[in-house]
């Protein structure tokens, strides 16, 4: 399989991108993890251990540890003897994903509901305003990157850990997948539309009306999706059998 890493590599995207940090594996799977979820390391690539190690100024040990933890949340397939590539999902895939997402996002905003601070619907009627900033200026990626951080503020205001780590499992495989279809203008306005009737549940507190608001947001998103060129309904993921989400090795 040839890779599909950028022309003349990763280097240009990596610069800057040395980790300090004491959780090396862990700060070394997020950095990867916003790699793959914006593209810069796209489906079927081959990971590059050897040039994330140097960029990242960490040894191969805590680099393959991320890895370890990437695979469990089926961003990538590891194969013995034939290093680490980033997954490509099928159609199939990406529905059964959202189903679950719409269950988690919906049950986050009924708990949300009685949970949220002040200080904290503040900062999201503010991310809010941002993202509608974003749509005027017609800036896709800023408008996504924003877009997932209210729904993020969402999942925290929950407060139920076991809820976040679920979503977080599965929320990267479809971030890649919202950065990579394309979104009609209407279907963007709709979307916007879609996000101020949150803001609205959510400031009311009106558990029931939010929890039916981010289900349907969820399952709009999903159309899009489906009908995008971005995956065909036959392509197979291309995932190690032992390497499924959930099911990495130690």
């Amino acid at each position: 399989m040839r890779d599909l890493c950028p022309p003349g590599g990763i280097s240009g995207v990596l610069t800057g991108m040395r980790i300090a940090k004491t959780s090396l594996h862990l700060e070394a799977a997020e950095r990867i993890r916003e790699l793959i979820v914006e593209g810069d390391l796209p489906p079927g690539s081959r990971i590059p251990e050897r040039e994330l190690c140097e960029q990242f100024g960490i040894s191969r040990t805590p680099l393959r540890e991320a890895l370890k933890v990437l695979a469990s949340e089926g961003l990538i397939s590891l194969t013995q003897n034939r290093g680490a590539r980033v997954v490509k999902l099928s159609r199939q895939d990406i529905e059964d994903t959202f189903q679950v997402m719409e269950a988690l996002e919906a049950l986050a905003g009924e708990l949300a509901c009685s949970r949220i601070t002040d200080e904290e619907l503040a900062d999201v009627r503010a991310l809010h305003y941002q993202m509608l900033a974003h749509f005027e200026r017609n800036e896709m990626a800023d408008y996504i990157r924003i877009n997932q951080a209210i729904h993020e503020a969402i999942i925290t205001a929950a407060r139920n850990p076991v809820l976040s780590q679920m979503y977080e499992g599965l929320s990267g495989r479809v971030q890649r997948s919202r950065y990579r279809a394309t979104m009609s203008r209407n279907r963007w306005r709709e979307s916007l539309q879609e996000h101020e009737e949150i803001l609205d549940a959510l400031t009311a507190r009106d558990s029931k009306r939010l929890a039916h608001v981010l289900s349907e947001h969820i399952e709009h998103k999903l159309e899009v999706l489906s009908t995008s060129s971005m995956v065909s309904p036959g392509e197979e993921a291309d995932m190690d059998e032992d390497y499924r989400p959930g099911a990495a090795g130690g």
